[in-house]
């Protein structure tokens, strides 16, 4: 790979996580069915449809779910690409290999020989293989649709509502941030080095320059949590984070929260 490839595909990573985080943004003020409930409501409803995911015991009732969960997709105008890209296609990959060895490994009625290697899957194993990719790909939907319909600031503000620990909160909102901010300084530094470079550069150049980039990566972020802290500190913060932003629920919040605690009780009942 050629130098220039190199810095561009780098770019070109930072460029796109980036751009996720923009659409986030954007999706969050959509006029969507989940836009316009109370973000409290919002966090209990799909906290309670992953609660439901975890205690089905019957693959309808999951599958159910992640029906629901394409419905609130949609509803809220997310789209369906965008979820299989982000969710659906990552999930499958990585939970698949997890569950791949109960195919073969869970005891019970023999299903189908594979061909070459003559291993044989069971029945238990394929119900037990589908059960968990399904309910990691709908718990793993229903968070997300949460995440691109409500500003990060307000899941925050909705969890310290119900009263998650402050420190809790203040660290994944610094935590988000500092994500972002230290995409943008690595874009800048990638970029600043490209538009500096003329010819191309040995792999052994190529090693150092990536080590450099992530040691001085390591001192801003060391050095802009003091400062940012002490500036905080400054400014009155004494571990709570507060928003100008005041929630009012009215009673299509109230019909809404309703709607999402009787669809995870009743699909928790069917599925026992």
């Amino acid at each position: 790979m050629s130098n220039r490839s190199f810095i561009e595909s780098t770019l070109q990573s930072f460029a796109r996580a980036l751009s996720r985080a923009l659409l986030s943004e954007r999706s969050a003020r959509e006029h969507g069915f989940l836009q316009q409930l109370d973000p409290r409501v919002r966090v209990i409803g799909i906290l309670g449809l992953v609660l439901a995911v975890t205690l089905c015991r019957r693959i309808e009732a999951v599958a159910a779910l992640l029906a629901v969960a394409i419905g609130l997709a949609l509803s809220s105008k997310i789209s369906l690409w965008s979820l299989t890209k982000r969710v659906w296609l990552v999930v499958l990959g990585f939970t698949g290999l997890i569950a791949l060895p109960a195919l073969f490994l869970t005891p019970g009625e023999p299903w189908k020989v594979v061909p070459l290697v003559r291993w044989t899957i069971t029945q238990p194993g394929l119900h037990s293989a589908a059960m968990l990719v399904l309910r990691v790909e709908t718990a793993a939907t229903l968070t997300t649709v949460l995440v691109l319909c409500t500003p990060w600031t307000h899941i925050l503000k909705a969890l310290r509502c119900l009263r998650v620990s402050p420190e809790i909160v203040a660290m994944l909102a610094m935590t988000h941030r500092y994500a972002v901010l230290l995409m943008e300084t690595a874009n800048q530094m990638f970029e600043s080095r490209q538009s500096r470079m003329v010819g191309l550069l040995p792999p052994k150049e190529k090693r150092k320059v990536t080590a450099r980039t992530a040691g001085v990566l390591l001192s801003k972020s060391v050095e802009l949590s003091q400062e940012v802290y002490l500036a905080m500190i400054s400014r009155g913060f004494r571990g709570e984070i507060r928003l100008l932003t005041d929630f009012q629920m009215t009673a299509r919040d109230y019909a809404g929260l309703a709607v999402f605690l009787a669809s995870g009780v009743l699909v928790v009942w069917l599925g026992r």
